[in-house]
């Protein structure tokens, strides 16, 4: 009953974040990018806060350390992910988006490598590497003769969004705290809000006085900050609590085809062979990279069901 519970979860989670990237193209219409991350994280950091008061937990950080995770968390993983990754929605659609973000899983142990450690890179992961961004060239197919066509562009400002949720990440490993994983997501929220209204406000070319209000746009962004953003975050941390961070690091391999298959039904919009092979690509680069803690979590678990079995029976 458990395994079906993550199970569903787990498909739950990554429908919701696909659909959210189509939610994001339709609010993107007639809100600008910063200004719309901005109002989606205003909403979804009320409503963590609210949530979070009413099981009595703690949410004013008591000393310094607990800073640290937040400010990192909100400037990097919510305010400069979802300013480049909305501002690259403006250019490519968010399915393809959603392929391009599947080089997080590659981007973050190699940001931790290069940041924490001396340990140099295995044969193999530079490999996977090379095919995790070989399968970002592939979705961008860069024009030599126009360098700033609008694929690219996007194809860069996304690939952007996924170093700074990466770095983000980082940044905020094994960071101690005595707050609940429920008011460090609030409070990375307004953060994360704050960082995107004032980044909204520095563009020349965004004004929030330029966005309409139409009733679509605003069950699009309702969806993106009650059910994509609290709803989805809180969803996400209990499955990484049951699951660990290798079965969560999964979703971004599954979140695409949710993308796709809600951008086919609402938009009539089918993946190109290009974004499809680009998939293809970054998930072969992500196994390759992660080959010997795949093995390792796969013997653990032919382990414990060998063990289990006696007593099942």
């Amino acid at each position: 009953m458990s395994r079906a519970k993550t199970a569903v979860a787990f498909l739950a989670l990554s429908a919701v974040w696909g659909s959210a990237f189509l939610a994001t193209d339709i609010a993107l219409r007639t809100v600008p990018p910063a200004f719309l991350g901005a109002v989606r994280f205003d909403v979804a950091a009320l409503l963590l806060f609210a949530v979070a008061l009413a099981r009595g937990d703690r949410v004013i950080p008591a000393v310094r350390d607990e800073w640290r995770p937040i400010l990192a968390g909100g400037v990097f993983s919510i305010g400069a992910h979802h300013a480049l990754l909305f501002s690259g929605q403006v250019y490519v659609p968010g399915s393809v988006a959603s392929v391009l973000l599947g080089i997080i899983p590659l981007a973050t142990p190699t940001l931790t490598r290069l940041t924490a450690t001396r340990e140099r890179l295995s044969a193999h992961r530079i490999v996977g590497l090379v095919l995790g961004f070989l399968g970002l060239v592939v979705i961008a197919n860069p024009d030599p003769g126009n360098l700033l066509s609008s694929n690219l562009v996007g194809a860069v400002l996304v690939f952007g969004s996924a170093v700074a949720f990466a770095l983000g990440a980082v940044l905020t490993h094994d960071s101690e705290t005595g707050m609940s994983l429920l008011a460090v997501q609030a409070w990375m929220m307004l953060i994360g809000a704050v960082t995107l209204h004032v980044t909204s406000v520095a563009l020349p070319w965004e004004a929030a006085a330029d966005a309409a209000w139409t009733q679509t746009t605003l069950v699009a962004t309702g969806y993106l900050a009650v059910v994509a953003g609290a709803g989805g975050f809180l969803l996400y941390f209990w499955l990484l609590d049951r699951v660990g961070p290798i079965e969560v690091s999964l979703l971004e391999y599954v979140i695409p085809l949710f993308a796709a298959l809600a951008d086919w039904t609402v938009l009539g919009r089918v993946p190109t062979r290009a974004t499809v092979a680009g998939f293809a690509l970054i998930f072969a680069g992500f196994l390759l990279f992660k080959r010997d803690v795949i093995r390792g979590e796969l013997r653990r678990i032919v382990d414990r069901r060998r063990g289990r079995r006696p007593t099942d029976d």
